[in-house]
Parts: structure tokens; sequence; C-alpha cells
């Protein structure tokens, strides 16, 4: 098997796009540390999972006269934390979009993305926000804000971290990152919606050619969202719910009255017990009001135990896709992919080592995103070795938990160097 994205590939990715990024310091005797610097080093600690990671290679540089940072990852000369926050905080995120779009059209090239269709060839690609900060006393100006009850205010950062995720599939691929924060020129405060809005404005014409159906919560099942997806040439499946869409429910329990409304059965063997999935739909419903409404497809999906008759899980959503008795349960299905966001990204983000709402540096404009940026780039880039990279595979296999995969590569590298990633 050859490796046809391999750690320098990816590595090349990262070097091309972060070369260009501009310094904002004045011209001085104080300009020692390029900017790519810190943010490969920044990556290295990322990458590595070792806090310290820095710390140990500059202890190398002094005792052997070289470094795993510079070997493996180009570092020309090693940054203290405090100058790796200086020279990135005024670094837009949207710096590193490109290495994300790359990678994903790189794995797209070599077919390796060919076990992650489904619905007639299709990517699920999942939106979803999560929070990466928080504090009562830091802040910066592209924090939002929260009134407690107690008086205080919140400060904290979001960001939507889209994947492409498929059912049955335990691994998600990370695409760019869209950060919720004030807007220059918006009185109002950002927002999850909005952001998910400038996120198709940004990407969806690059990924789109490789058909896309995104996945979505109650938040962005709305007409303005719908029609730029399909704007876009994309597609959608977002969860609905009666409460916030009461007009569009009373012409659902129209249609349901008059006979409209269809219903499919269909049943699996979980490997304990056998499940049954109950599917209701009908096409074409307005989902708002007015001359310019948009007609989409509704349907909700119940899953039952058939022993015990306990539902295991309900839900209502509305698509695009046309619903028939032949491709409704697998619609209803891929739906469910959504919550790999959760489980898939988010919790491994947050409690396998990538520490997603720890502090890494919060500065006073970009830097906590960029860091955000940078620990998404290394999972990215983790996910992909596994399947790309012969032998990181092989030793992920063999050494099962992440975490002693991981003490092994901190031990090697804070007391050897090496000249390669082949040759780690």
């Amino acid at each position: 098997m050859t490796n046809p994205l391999s750690f320098d590939d990816l590595q090349g990715l990262m070097h091309r796009h972060i070369e260009p990024w501009p310094d904002h310091r004045k011209k001085g005797p104080n300009t020692q540390y390029r900017i790519q610097d810190a943010a490969l080093g920044a990556f290295g600690i990322f990458f590595t999972q070792a806090p310290s990671f820095l710390h140990y290679q500059r202890t190398l540089q002094q005792a052997k006269g070289q470094n795993n940072v510079h070997t493996l990852l180009g570092v020309e000369q090693i940054p203290c934390d405090n100058q790796i926050r200086t020279l990135l905080d005024p670094i837009a995120p949207s710096g590193l979009d490109p290495v994300f779009l790359d990678v994903f059209e790189c794995l797209e090239q070599h077919h390796m993305l060919a076990h992650f269709r489904d619905l007639d060839n299709q990517l699920l690609v999942a939106l979803d926000g999560t929070n990466y900060f928080s504090s009562q006393t830091i802040h910066c100006r592209t924090c939002l804000t929260r009134h407690l009850s107690n008086g205080h205010t919140l400060y904290y950062h979001a960001a939507i971290t889209p994947v492409v995720v498929c059912p049955g599939q335990s691994q998600v691929i990370a695409l760019p990152p869209e950060y919720i924060m004030p807007q220059d020129g918006h009185a109002k405060q950002d927002c999850e919606r909005a952001a998910g809005k400038r996120w198709l404005a940004k990407h969806a014409a690059r990924v789109a050619p490789h058909g896309v159906t995104f996945l979505g919560d109650d938040l962005y099942s709305n007409q303005p969202f719908c029609a730029l997806v399909l704007h876009n040439g994309c597609n959608f499946i977002l969860t609905c719910k009666p409460d916030s869409h009461p007009k569009f429910y009373e012409r659902v329990a129209f249609w349901q009255a008059t006979g409209g409304m269809a219903e499919r059965e269909g049943r699996r063997w979980n490997g304990r017990f056998t499940e049954v999935t109950l599917v209701r739909y009908i096409n074409d419903v307005l989902l708002r009001g007015g001359d310019d409404a948009l007609a989409v497809n509704w349907f909700d999906i119940t899953v039952v135990n058939a022993t015990t008759g306990e539902q295991l899980y309900h839900n209502s959503c509305i698509s695009n896709h046309r619903l028939t008795s032949d491709n409704v349960i697998h619609v209803a299905q891929a739906s469910r992919g959504r919550w790999k966001i959760e489980n898939e990204n988010n919790n491994v983000l947050k409690t396998k080592g990538y520490h997603l709402e720890h502090n890494f540096g919060h500065g006073q404009q970009y830097l906590a995103a960029v860091m955000l940026s940078l620990n998404l780039l290394a999972f990215l880039f983790h996910t992909v070795l596994e399947w790309s990279d012969d032998k990181y595979a092989l030793l992920r296999q063999v050494l099962a938990r992440r975490q002693t995969f991981f003490n092994d590569i901190q031990a090697l590298m804070r007391y050897m160097v090496f000249a390669s990633w082949d040759h780690l």
C-alpha cells in the first residue's frame, strides 16, 4: 500500500498556506522569530498532545544541537509560549481554512472518502456550534457575552465546527470552522445561525461539486438558510421542531387529516435486540407563509425496541430530498448522523487529549480562535494518518489506547531527535 497522504504531504499543505501570512510587527532588532515558526510550534503542541513539547525541544537543542520541532515541523527558531501568543494574536484564523479544504479535496482525489458516502453517493456534513472558552474576568473584543443571574457577565468564545459524518463510521473529517464573534458593522451580537450562513457563503461552492447534504438542528430549519444551501447546489436534512414552527405544523396536521401522510416501517437487528423504525412523511409542504415560500419534504422518525416497546429515539426533520417508500427510512437514518458531530467530534476534542475548552491563550484579537484552528488541524491530521500512513495505522492498532500512543510519542521526542517522520 502506498501512502497517498503522508505526514510530509500534510505538512506541505500547511507550510504552503501559512508562508504568506503577514508580519504585523514593526521592523526592528526584536523580530528574530518568524510568524510561521509560532504557528508551527503551536501546532506541534496540539499534534503531539504534549503541553511541554517546545520546552523539551529547546532542551534537546542545547544538549544535542538539534531538535524535533525543526526536523519534523520545519521550525527555524523555537519561540517561547509568550512569543507565540504575541505573534499569533493579530492573525485571522481564516488563514488556516485553505488547509482544511485542501486536505478534504486530496482525500476525495485519492478516493479515501468513498466509505463516507451515503444517500445516493452524498457526503453528509453536520453543522453545530460549540463553546471553547469562557470566563467572568478574561475577555477581548471578539468575545461573546452573556449576562448571568448573579449580575455578572460571562465572556465566552464559540464556533461552528463542521465535520463530514457517516452512520456506521466512528471517525469524522473536520472542515474549516466558522467563528461566532462580533462582526464589523453589525450592532447585534453574532449568533450560530448567522455564522452558518457565513460558512456557506465562504465554503459551500468548493464542497458542493463533491455532492453534499448538510445536517443541522432546529436552529437551521428556516427559509433563508435552506434557500442558501440550495442556491449553492447542496442539499439539507434539518431538525424541525413543532414548538418553533407552529404554522408549518398546522399544514402538516392538515395533510395528515386529509390522508396525505404516508408511512414506512423498517426492522433491523442491532446485535442485542430488534429495532423497529416507523417513519411518517409528506412531500411539498410550504415552510412559511408568503408567495415565495419554499416547499420542503417532512418526515418524523420513531425508533422502538421491538421486544419491550420502549421508545429509543424520536425526531422530526425537513429536507429537499424527495421522499419515497424506497428511500425515506434511509434518509431518516442519515439524519441521525448529525449526532456524530457531538459524539465523535466535540466530545473527542474535549475528553481525548485535545482539551478543546482549555485556555491555550486568549489575547486581545484572534489568538483563541487561531489556537482552536490549529487544534482542529491536529485532529484532522491524526484522522487522515490513520487511513493513509501504514506505520501510523499499525501503531495505533497495536497501541489501542490513545493515551498510550501519545505518551510514547511524547517520551521518544523528549529524549531523541528524529531526522524525519518516517524515522520516528
